[in-house]
């Protein structure tokens, strides 16, 4: 008796997950560290040969059914050589109060974007990656400056 009652009970959680509605929204799923069509996506040749993913499909066991396209662009501080730009373009689940924002990590520098129209993490943002570049060249010099200072 108590089996039945629990094939009751699986089924009345999975019978609504069945037919619940979400929101589907397809995204760019690139990364320039390994494929270089990803930073130039402004170009619709480039933007042909980069993936497009379902992310309601592509995100694993996602907690979230309001998912949506995010650019994420880094200035990878190399102590020895120049600073590298890499783009990440993906689906995203857990939203940010602002459409864009920064982060200044001790090795990275990285401006993080958010969109909700299908494919819309395409958007070059230029002057995103100009400013990022900008401060990578800052913190640099900065760097530079107290190193020689010290020796």
């Amino acid at each position: 008796m108590a089996v039945k009652n629990t094939n009751y009970a699986v089924l009345s959680v999975l019978l609504p997950a069945l037919f619940s509605s979400c929101s589907a929204i397809k995204c760019f799923e690139c990364n320039s560290a390994n494929n270089s069509a990803c930073l130039e996506m402004h170009n619709p040749r480039m933007q042909a040969i980069v993936p497009v993913v379902d992310c309601g499909q592509s995100v694993p066991n996602a907690i979230s059914k309001e998912f949506f396209c995010r650019k994420i662009t880094q200035t990878i501080l190399h102590i020895d050589k120049t600073p590298e730009v890499r783009v990440t373009r993906t689906c995203g689940w857990v939203k940010h109060k602002r459409e864009c924002y920064k982060a200044d990590n001790s090795d990275h520098l990285e401006t993080v974007c958010q969109c909700f129209g299908d494919m819309c993490n395409a958007a070059a943002m230029l002057d995103y990656v100009k400013v990022t570049v900008l401060g990578a060249l800052t913190a640099i010099l900065v760097c530079y400056q107290n190193w020689r200072g010290k020796v």
